[in-house]
């Protein structure tokens, strides 16, 4: 196993920790949930250059990457609804969920016809902002566990509505960047073939 792909597994090794953080619903289980997720994409960040560089670009690479991402990111979005400190409408968790499972099916169609679907630049975008509304989202609880009651409450219905909106944004771009793949890999869901 080369070093890009060791990045990509621990990325997936990273989730059950992060996860176990959020669910302490604590100051410190936000804090270290948020420098779990920040280790983790950039796992994310470095795996793909260190391959590139090092001339490790395999197909299971180019097949486990996308998967991890979704891993971490879904593990990240389907706590948001249940958050209290943040107003999350459960539509825009099943939009992302849905484009998420939709292309990884296209991916298996593909997978089952001897071609990998490698990232698009839709679907790179895609992840990165995912990763830093997470990050925010992450950032504003840590900052609400420590400081709620210290400062003004219209600050932080500010900055809780800052994660609306990134949602919002985060929800359009993956709805765009699932289009954008249905449209150029239509071919696999030609029943009919």
């Amino acid at each position: 196993m080369n070093i890009a792909t060791k990045l990509t597994f621990l990325r997936i090794i990273i989730v059950p920790f992060f996860i176990f953080s959020l669910e302490m619903k604590t100051k410190m289980g936000y804090l270290f949930a948020l420098i779990l997720f920040i280790i983790a994409s950039l796992t994310d960040l470095y795996d793909g250059i260190i391959a590139r560089k090092l001339k490790q670009v395999t197909d299971f690479g180019k097949f486990l990457d996308p998967l991890a991402d979704k891993i971490l990111l879904m593990s990240a979005f389907v706590y948001l609804p249940v958050l209290p400190e943040i107003k999350i409408p459960a539509w825009m968790i099943v939009v992302i969920l849905s484009r998420e499972f939709i292309i990884t099916g296209l991916r298996t169609v593909a997978a089952k016809k001897g071609e990998v679907i490698a990232a698009q630049l839709s679907g790179k975008f895609k992840t990165t902002f995912q990763m830093i509304t997470i990050i925010y989202i992450l950032t504003f609880l840590v900052f609400n566990a420590y400081f709620s009651g210290k400062v003004s409450e219209s600050l932080i219905a500010i900055l809780s509505k800052i994660s609306f909106y990134l949602v919002l944004l985060t929800t359009i771009a993956t709805f765009y960047s699932g289009v954008s793949y249905i449209l150029k890999y239509r071919r696999y869901l030609d029943v009919e073939k």
